[in-house]
Parts: structure tokens; C-alpha cells; sequence
């Protein structure tokens, strides 16, 4: 590899790095290819801080025994049930995207909440680098919940829909 693909692939690397600061994400990959058997594969992602909140009912003439330990510890267990990204019927994102729940505007949407719908039935569109991707549903069941509104911005295993 020459000194200078060398020096272009570093200024790419930190040119992705910026990107995904100033776009505040939190993962980007791309893959450069140079050739029929030369390519860069580069991953860039970064760690945010998780903030977890729960509320936490105190009754005014109960005595506070819990120390902040068990509180805290409460407080995540809440936080982990009440993510929907835990749910065992999530279907989350497989790319970073703009989500769409229809196929263009002015028609119906691919699902909705109650509809029942067959393993690869398409429950929305992840346009990616102007790619649309059609997300299909990993199992049959029922649409439970829808987490996305049409044009939001999702990351990478952002969850999208419930299925049960």
C-alpha cells in the first residue's frame, strides 16, 4: 500500500469521524472499494452516555428505608422493562436511515397497530444513502405497537414496531 492511499484512507477515516460528530450519531460504516480485491471497510461509532430515569412513589407516612443502592437498582429494572428495545417482539433497524411507513405518499401505510401480518411482510421502508430498504417482519404475528413516525431519523438497532 502506498504512502499516499495511505494518507487519503486517514483523511477519510477523520473526515467520517467528523460526520458523525456533527450529525451527532453514534455509528457510521462505509465501505470504499479501490478495486476488484481492494477495498476499506471502516466502522466508526462512538459511545453516548445512557441515561436511565424512573419514577420513583414515595408514601408521605411510610418511613424511607431503601438505601440509594436498592433505589438505583429499582430504577434500572423499571427502566430495562419499560425499553421497548428489550421487548422480545422488537423489530429494530439494521441500518441508520429515515424511516417510511408507507410506500409513497398518499397511500396506506405497510402496517398498523392490530393489523396482523405473515413473516416477510414489509412493515416499512429504512432509506439509506437515497437505497430504500424495505424492512420485513422476522416473524408472523400482530403489530402491537408502532415506535417510528413517518421521516424520523433512526440509528442502528433502534427498535422500529413490536410484533407479538
Amino acid at each position: 500500500m502506498s504512502n499516499t492511499k495511505h494518507e487519503t484512507d486517514v483523511s477519510f477515516i477523520k473526515a467520517l469521524a467528523e460526520l458523525l460528530r456533527d450529525n451527532d450519531l453514534t455509528e457510521l460504516q462505509v465501505k470504499r472499494k479501490y478495486g476488484e480485491d481492494d477495498s476499506l471497510n471502516v466502522r466508526v461509532s462512538r459511545q453516548q452516555p445512557i441515561v436511565a430515569t424512573a419514577p420513583v412513589s414515595v408514601t408521605p407516612t411510610a418511613p424511607i428505608t431503601s438505601t440509594p443502592a436498592a433505589v438505583s437498582a429499582t430504577a434500572a429494572t423499571s427502566a430495562e422493562v419499560d425499553d421497548p428495545a428489550n421487548h422480545p417482539g422488537a423489530v429494530t433497524s439494521p441500518m441508520v436511515g429515515t424511516v417510511y411507513l408507507q410506500a409513497e405518499p398518499g397511500t396506506p401505510p405497510f402496517v398498523s397497530v392490530g393489523a396482523q401480518i405473515s413473516e416477510g411482510d414489509t412493515i416499512l421502508i429504512v432509506e439509506a444513502m437515497k437505497t430504500m430498504n424495505h424492512i420485513p417482519a422476522p416473524t408472523s404475528g400482530i403489530i402491537k405497537r408502532i415506535l417510528v413516525g413517518d421521516g424520523d431519523t433512526v440509528e442502528y438497532g433502534a427498535p422500529l414496531v413490536i410484533i407479538e
